[in-house]
C-alpha cells in the first residue's frame, strides 16, 4: 500500500515514458460515429500531447487545487484527456451523467460548486441555465475550451503541489434519503484501485503493456474510472471505451478492438445469451470478464458458450479498492451468487439488525474496512457537505455497506440482497426516495411508494405503487400511467422513471406514517402481475435533448 505515491497524472506520465508508442485509447468506428469524432487509436505519446495542450489552457485560466470542473463528456476520448490535464493542476473533476435532467443538474451544479463545466455544444445552454438557477457563475465551455480562452476562473494558479491526498474527483451516488451524495475521492483512491487490480492475479492476471480492455460502462461510474482506466494506465494497456452497450454489435467491437479483457454488468450476459449461437462465439481474444451481477442461472451457460470466465466482484463507490472482493480463483462456485473470499487486507463483519455478528452461513449486513492502522485507506474521503452521513456510514469503525451477504464455511461471500432502499437497474443505483419526491409533485397522486421488482434482464426495475387522489376506472389507469411517466421523464434520467405503475388503495405505513419498505416490496411484487399494474417499460426510453 505504501508503494503508491503522487497523482493519477504522475502515474500516466510514468507509463507514457515506458510505453510511448503503445496504444492508450482505441476509438472504434461505431463509437466515433456516435460522438461525431474520428475513429482512431491514441498512443501514450499522442495522449501526452493532447493532455499538455489542455493543461496549458486550464493553467492560463487559473485552475488548480480546490476547484472543481464538471465533465459531461460521456466516454469520449476527451474525457480522459481533460481528466488528466486537470489532475496535473490539482483540480478535481465532477463527471456529469448526460441522462440527468433539469432538477438533477441544478442540484449537482449547486452542491458541487463547479466553476467550469465542459459539455457538448448542444448541452451548453442547459448547463448555463442550471448555473443561473442556482446562482453560481459557472463558465460553460465545449471540449475545445473555446469559451475559456482569455478568461481567468481564478486570480492565479494555486502554489499547492497536487499529492496523493489531493481531491481527484467527486462522484455522485444515490443514497437512501433522496438526493445523490457526492463522494470525495482523492488520488489515493484511484491509484490504489489500479494497483490492486494490477496485482490481484489469479484468473485476472494483468500483463504489463499487453492488455486491451473494452468497457461500455460510463465514465461517470467508479468501475470505468477507477478500475478499467487505472489498471490500463498503470500497466501500459489500452482502454477501449464504447459509448454504451450494443448487444447486436458487441462481439464485432470485441474482435475489432482485439480486446483481451471485458468489463460487464449483469444485464450484458443475459442479452448476449439471448442471441442465436454461432460458430464465431469463441472467435475473440478475451481472457476474462470483470464485473458483477450476472444471473446465477446464466453464469455457467455464458462461460461455456463464449469460452472465458466472468469474474464476479463486489465493491462500492465509497469503498473503492479499500475493501474489494473478487472471485478470481477456483473454485468460484459459479451459479451461487458467490463473489469470492476477502483478502487479508480486508477486515469485515456480518451483522444482524441489532449489530451483533451472525453465524457462518447466516445472512447479515456487510461491514468493511482496511486492515491495519489506516482503516479508511483506499476508501472515499467523505460525503461532500454531509458530515453526519459520513459519520453514520463509519459507525463503530467499519463502513456500513447496506448489502446483505452470507459467508459460507470456506470463507466465500454470497450476495443475498440490499438492505439500503436503492434500486439497482442495469448497473445504475436509483434512490427510491428521489423518485418518490418527483412522483409526489404530480397533481393526481396522493401518495406513492417506489420499490424494486425483479427483471430478468436488468436485475431490478422501478415499480411505483400509487394511491390516486380520485378513484380511477380500469380504463382510466393506462392514460394516467402514461401521463405520470411523461411527467417523470421531463424531470429525471430515463432509467429512474418507473417501468411499472401499480394502483392500490393504501400503502403499508408504520405508526409514524413512514413507508414499511419490506412490505412495500412485497406489495409491488404482488401488484406487478395484476390488472392494477400498468407496464410502461416500452415507453421508458432515452428522451431527446431539446
Amino acid at each position: 500500500m505504501s508503494a503508491i505515491q503522487g497523482t493519477v497524472y504522475d502515474a500516466f506520465r510514468r507509463s507514457a515514458t515506458c510505453y510511448p508508442e503503445r496504444d492508450f485509447l482505441c476509438v472504434l468506428p461505431q463509437t466515433a460515429a456516435k460522438y461525431s469524432i474520428d475513429a482512431r487509436s491514441y498512443s501514450y505519446a499522442d495522449a501526452v500531447r493532447e493532455v499538455e495542450w489542455l493543461e496549458r489552457r486550464y493553467r492560463a485560466a487559473g485552475l488548480g487545487p480546490g476547484q472543481r470542473v464538471g465533465l459531461m463528456l460521456e466516454n469520449r476520448p476527451a474525457f480522459f484527456f481533460h481528466w488528466l490535464a486537470l489532475n496535473a493542476l490539482g483540480a478535481s473533476i465532477v463527471p456529469i451523467n448526460p441522462e440527468w435532467r433539469r432538477a438533477e443538474l441544478e442540484y449537482l451544479v449547486g452542491h458541487s460548486e463547479l466553476c467550469v463545466a465542459v459539455v457538448p455544444r448542444e448541452r451548453a445552454e442547459e448547463l448555463e441555465r442550471a448555473g443561473g438557477t442556482t446562482g453560481r457563475a459557472v463558465l460553460v465551455t465545449t471540449p475545445d475550451l473555446d469559451s475559456l480562452a482569455g478568461t481567468r476562473v481564478a486570480a492565479s494558479p494555486s502554489a499547492v503541489r497536487p499529492s496523493l491526498d489531493t481531491e481527484c474527483a467527486l462522484l455522485y451516488t444515490s443514497g437512501t434519503t433522496g438526493r445523490p451524495k457526492g463522494c470525495v475521492l482523492p488520488n489515493e483512491y484511484f491509484l490504489w484501485a489500479g494497483r490492486w487490480y494490477a496485482q490481484i492475479g489469479g484468473l485476472c492476471a494483468v500483463r504489463d503493456g499487453v492488455e486491451r480492455l473494452i468497457t461500455p460502462l460510463p465514465m461517470s461510474h467508479m468501475n470505468a474510472m477507477a478500475y478499467s482506466t487505472m489498471v490500463m494506465l498503470l500497466t501500459g494497456g489500452c482502454i477501449v471505451p464504447l459509448d454504451r452497450f450494443h448487444p447486436g454489435t458487441w462481439w464485432e467491437s470485441v474482435r475489432e478492438s482485439r480486446a483481451t479483457v471485458v468489463h460487464y454488468l449483469g444485464v450484458m450476459p443475459a442479452m448476449l445469451l439471448g442471441a442465436a449461437a454461432n460458430e464465431s462465439d469463441h472467435g475473440h481474444c478475451v481472457r476474462f470478464g470483470f464485473g458483477a451481477g450476472v444471473s446465477p442461472r446464466l453464469h455457467s451457460a455464458f462461460e461455456k458458450r463464449f469460452g472465458f470466465p466472468l469474474l464476479e466482484a463486489w465493491a462500492m463507490t465509497e469503498t473503492g479498492a479499500g475493501a474489494v472482493v473478487i472471485a478470481n480463483r477456483e473454485p468460484r462456485k459459479v451459479g451461487t451468487a458467490c463473489f469470492g473470499a476477502a483478502e487479508t487486507r480486508v477486515e469485515y463483519r456480518i451483522v444482524d439488525e441489532k449489530g451483533a455478528d451472525v453465524a457462518v452461513g447466516e445472512p447479515g449486513e456487510l461491514l468493511v474496512r482496511c486492515a491495519g492502522s489506516a482503516p479508511r485507506f483506499g476508501f472515499f474521503r467523505e460525503y461532500l457537505k454531509d458530515a453526519p452521513a459520513t459519520a453514520e456510514a463509519w459507525a463503530g469503525g467499519y463502513f456500513h455497506t447496506g448489502d446483505i451477504v452470507a459467508v459460507d464455511p470456506d470463507g466465500d461471500f454470497h450476495f443475498i440482497d440490499r438492505k439500503k432502499n436503492v434500486i439497482r437497474r442495469s448497473g445504475e443505483n436509483i434512490s427510491a426516495v428521489e423518485v418518490e419526491s418527483v412522483l409526489l409533485q404530480y397533481p393526481g397522486i396522493a401518495s406513492v411508494g417506489v420499490t424494486a421488482v425483479p427483471d430478468e434482464v436488468r436485475g431490478d426495475e422501478v415499480m411505483a405503487c400509487v394511491v390516486t387522489r380520485t378513484a380511477l376506472s380500469e380504463a382510466g389507469r393506462t392514460p394516467f400511467a402514461h401521463d405520470v411517466l411523461d411527467f417523470c421523464l421531463e424531470r429525471l434520467a430515463y432509467f429512474k422513471a418507473p417501468g411499472y405503475i401499480g394502483f392500490c388503495d393504501r400503502l403499508p405505513l408504520t405508526a409514524t406514517e413512514k413507508i414499511q419498505r419490506a412490505q412495500l416490496r412485497e406489495l409491488g411484487q404482488n401488484l406487478v402481475a395484476t390488472p392494477a399494474c400498468i407496464d410502461v417499460r416500452a415507453l421508458k426510453k432515452r428522451t431527446a435533448i431539446a
